[in-house]
C-alpha cells in the first residue's frame, strides 16, 4: 500500500504494510533514492511516569550510504549528534498531538535505509513518523507534514537538494497540521527580510497539505481504528474545584482565604523573585493536597498534584488574558533589566557574562589551528557534504543554575538542543574564511527563562571582544503563548502574546575590545625549501610532535614550503619560535645562483669524498670523488685535500628527486671562465617574513 506525492514537480512515496509488520505502526517514505523507514509501539499498559514517556530515536546507517563505520568495532556506536538534534526535531514535531493524560510508554524508530547524497533524511523522518502513528491504533491527533524551505536567488524551493541548500539563505523546517496550523518551525538563516521569512512560512505550511491528505487516504485505505485506552491521566473536575475552593483560616486573624486568593495574592506580588514565588506557591501547594487527601482518600496522587496545578495555571491565565500583566509586575511587552560585561578574563581570548532579569550567562571564545576543526562522521558526511566543522558552541546547564542538585558530567539532550540552537543563531555571522577553530561555550549561572536566547547574545558579545569580525550583532527573542481554548470545539478563544524581545546589542558605553592585531601576532608563518623539510619536521614528525608538546603550539602544512604555525598565547608563540630556530640552526641556507662558482670549506675527509660548507651555519655537504677531479680518483687523499681547506665549487642546483646539493670541483678544470660568488650568513627559513629574493653578491 502506497501512495506518491509530488511536491513543486518532485515525488515522495509513501508506503505501508510490507515492512515492519509486528510494529503498531510502520511506513517507508523515500524522495529520490533516499529512504527512511519509521515504526512506532507503544505499551497498553500505563507508565509510572507522571509525564508523557516518548522517545525518538533517529539512527544513521552507513550501510545505507554504503559505507563501513570507521571506528574500531566497524559498526554503529552512540548516537552522533545529528542524530540527537533531529530526534528531537521529530519529538517537538509529534508530541502535542498525543492526547493529554496519555503516559503510555511510546518509541518511535527512525531507520535509515538509503541514502544518496541528494536528499536530506530528517524532513522524510518526520512524515515517516507521522505516517507510522497515524496509520498505528495508537491514540494521536494527527496527522502531521514537515517540508523544508530554502530560498535561493530571491526563489522559495521545496525540498531543496544537497546543492541547492549550500546556496540557500534559509533553512527552514515546517511541520504543519490540518487546517494550515504550525505544530514546529526550525530554521536557519543568513539575515533575510521578515517579509520573505514569512512568505517561506506560508509556502512551506501550503505544501505540508498535500501531505497531511495523501497519509490520510492511506488511513483511510487501511481502517485504521484507534485503541481504547484504560486511562487518561487528566486531573477530575470535582478534585479541581475542590482545589479552588479550599479554606485556609490564619492562626492570627479570624479571616479565611481560599487557595486561589492566596495563590493570586503570590502571582501578583511583583517583590518574589523566583525561588521566593516558587516557595511560596509550594507552600500553598502542600496545604492544599492534605485537604485533597483528606475529603478524596482513594485518589491518586498524580490527580491530587495535577488539580492544584490546573487551578495554578487558571490564575496565572486569566492573570495575563485579563489584567494584562506578569508576575514580576511587567506588561506584556516590557523587556528585564539587561546587563553586559566583556572581557571578564584576561587570559581568554574572548568573554562576556549576559545577566537578563534572573538568567545569567558566562560565555568565552577560545581560538586554535584549523586543525582543531570537528571531524564529522561518514554518513553524516555523505548526507550533507560537510566535512569539517571550524565553529561550535557548547552549552552547559548545571543543576545550580536553579538551586537543584544534579549530576554534573557528561552531555544530555537538551542541551545539545540548546547548544545548537543559539550556535545557529551566530554561524551565519562568522566570516567564512576566518583562519582558526572558533568554539564559543556557555554556561548557565543564573535561569528564569530562555536561556539558550541569553546563550546567543552572550555568544555575541564574546565573539565581538575576542575580536572576530562578525558581520552584525546578533540578540535572542523569546516569545510565550498565553490561550484560552473553547469548551465547545476546544479551538482558541483568546491569546496574548508575551515577548521578551533583548535590545540591540550595540551598546553605548560598553567597549568591544578588538583583538585581532593581537591574534595575528601569536599567528606565523615559516617558509621551509623542500629540500629541508625532512630536518624541519623530523623523523616521523618527531620534531613537530616534540614542539606541540613543550609548547602547546599546533603547526600546520599551508602548501609544499609553508607552514602555519598557532599559538594560544604569545609567550607559546615566543617559545615555539627558539624551538623551530634550534632545530634548524644547522638548516639555515641562503639563495643560491645556479651556475655559479662559490667557496667551499671542508669540513671532513670521506671514503667516498669530502663533506663541505659554503657558508657557516650550513648543514655539510657531500662532494663526491667523481666531482673532485679530472681524473678518476679512489680517495680524496690523493689530491692532498685536508679538513679546513677551501676549495672553489660550482653549483648546479638541488637533485629534482632527492633535493640534495649538486657541487662540482671537476667543472672547473676545464678552460671555461665563471665568475667566482662569496655569501653572507643569511637565512632561508623565514619566521613570519617575506622570503629574500637574492643571497649572494658579486666580488
Amino acid at each position: 500500500m502506497s501512495n506518491r506525492l509530488f511536491l513543486s514537480n518532485r515525488k515522495m512515496e509513501l508506503s505501508s504494510g510490507k515492512l515492519a509488520r509486528f510494529a503498531d505502526g510502520s511506513a517507508v517514505v523515500q524522495l529520490g533514492d533516499t529512504a527512511v523507514m519509521v515504526t512506532a509501539v507503544s505499551k497498553t499498559k500505563p507508565s509510572a511516569s507522571q509525564f508523557m514517556p516518548l522517545v525518538v530515536d533517529y539512527r544513521q546507517k552507513a550501510a545505507a550510504a554504503g559505507r563501513i563505520p570507521t571506528n574500531y568495532l566497524r559498526r554503529e556506536l552512540a548516537s552522533t549528534d545529528k542524530e540527537i538534534l533531529t530526534s528531537r526535531v521529530i519529538d517537538r514535531s509529534i508530541r502535542p498531538l498525543f492526547p493529554a493524560g496519555y503516559f503510555y510508554d511510546t518509541q518511535i524508530l527512525c531507520n535509515l535505509l538509503a541514502v544518496d547524497g541528494v536528499n536530506d533524511p530528517d524532513v522524510l523522518a518526520i512524515n515517516g513518523a507521522s505516517a507510522a502513528l497515524a496509520l498505528s491504533d495508537i491514540p494521536w491527533n494527527g496527522p502531521i507534514g514537515a517540508v523544508r524551505v530554502g530560498l535561493v536567488d530571491g526563489e522559495t524551493i521545496i525540498n531543496p537538494t544537497r546543492k541547492q541548500l549550500s546556496s540557500s539563505t534559509l533553512n527552514l523546517v515546517v511541520a504543519g497540521a490540518p487546517q494550515n496550523q504550525v505544530v514546529m518551525l526550525e530554521a536557519t538563516a543568513e539575515n533575510i527580510l521578515q517579509q520573505d521569512f514569512c512568505h517561506a512560512i506560508k509556502v512551506g505550511l501550503k505544501q505540508t497539505q498535500h501531505i497531511i491528505q495523501g497519509i490520510q487516504q492511506l488511513v483511510k485505505e487501511r481502517g485504521v481504528a484507534k485503541r481504547t485506552v484504560q486511562k487518561l491521566y487528566v486531573a477530575p473536575e470535582e478534585i479541581v474545584e475542590c482545589a479552588n475552593n479550599c479554606v485556609f483560616r490564619s492562626y492570627f486573624f479570624s479571616s479565611q482565604r481560599l487557595a486561589s486568593n492566596k495563590i493570586y495574592a503570590v502571582f501578583t506580588d511583583s517583590g518574589h523573585d523566583k525561588i521566593s514565588r516558587d516557595e511560596a506557591i509550594n507552600k500553598i501547594r502542600l496545604e492544599t493536597e492534605e485537604q485533597l487527601k483528606e475529603k478524596f482518600p482513594e485518589a491518586e496522587p498524580y490527580e491530587i498534584i495535577e488539580s492544584f496545578n490546573v487551578v495554578s495555571k487558571d490564575i496565572f491565565r486569566n492573570l495575563v488574558l485579563n489584567e494584562y500583566r506578569r508576575c514580576d509586575g511587567r506588561d506584556l511587552t516590557s523587556l528585564r533589566d539587561i546587563k553586559c560585561e566583556v572581557d571578564m578574563f584576561k587570559m581568554l581570548h574572548g568573554s562576556a557574562l549576559f545577566q537578563r532579569g534572573q538568567t545569567q550567562v558566562l560565555c568565552t571564545v577560545t581560538f586554535d589551528s584549523i586543525e582543531s576543526s570537528v571531524k564529522s562522521d561518514v554518513i553524516s558526511t555523505a548526507v550533507s557534504g560537510i566535512k569539517d566543522k571550524n565553529f561550535m558552541l557548547h552549552y552547559e546547564f548545571p543543576p545550580y543554575a536553579t538551586n537543584e542538585i544534579g549530576k554534573v558530567g557528561g552531555m544530555n539532550r537538551r542541551e545539545l538542543g540548546h547548544g545548537a540552537l543559539a550556535e545557529r543563531a551566530l554561524k551565519p555571522v562568522i566570516p567564512q574564511d576566518f583562519p582558526f577553530t572558533i568554539r564559543v561555550t556557555s554556561e548557565v549561572l543564573e535561569s528564569n527563562g530562555s536561556s539558550s536566547m541569553a546563550s546567543a547574545c552572550g555568544g555575541s558579545l564574546a565573539l565581538m571582544d575576542a575580536g572576530v569580525p562578525v558581520s552584525s550583532a546578533v540578540a535572542g527573542v523569546a516569545i510565550g503563548l498565553i490561550t484560552k481554548c473553547s469548551l465547545e470545539n476546544g479551538g482558541i478563544e483568546d491569546y496574548r502574546l508575551l515577548t521578551d524581545i533583548l535590545v540591540d546589542l550595540k551598546l553605548p558605553g560598553i567597549p568591544i575590545k578588538i583583538v585581532m592585531e593581537a591574534i595575528q601576532q601569536a599567528t606565523e608563518t615559516i617558509h621551509v625549501p623542500l629540500s629541508k623539510r625532512l630536518r624541519f619536521v623530523g623523523p616521523g614528525a618527531y620534531n613537530l610532535k616534540k614542539l606541540q608538546a613543550q609548547t602547546g603550539v599546533t603547526v600546520s602544512q599551508l602548501d609544499e614550503e609553508t607552514y602555519s604555525v598557532f599559538a594560544p598565547t604569545p609567550i607559546a608563540m615566543h617559545e615555539a619560535r627558539e624551538f623551530i630556530r634550534d632545530i634548524c640552526k644547522d638548516d639555515q641556507e641562503v639563495n643560491l645562483e645556479f651556475g655559479a662558482v662559490y667557496t667551499a670549506t671542508i669540513t671532513e675527509i670521506r671514503d667516498s669524498g669530502v663533506m663541505v660548507k659554503l657558508y657557516p651555519n650550513m648543514t655539510p655537504v657531500l662532494l663526491h670523488n667523481s666531482q673532485l677531479d679530472q681524473r678518476k680518483i679512489k680517495h680524496p687523499s690523493a689530491l692532498g685535500l685536508e679538513v679546513g681547506q677551501e676549495i672553489q665549487v660550482k653549483y648546479f642546483g638541488r637533485d629534482p628527486t632527492d633535493g640534495r646539493m649538486r657541487l662540482s670541483r671537476k667543472i672547473l678544470q676545464s678552460p671555461a671562465t665563471a665568475v667566482l660568488k662569496t655569501l653572507t650568513d643569511k637565512n632561508s627559513i623565514v619566521l613570519g617574513g617575506t622570503i629574500p629574493q637574492s643571497s649572494t653578491s658579486s666580488q
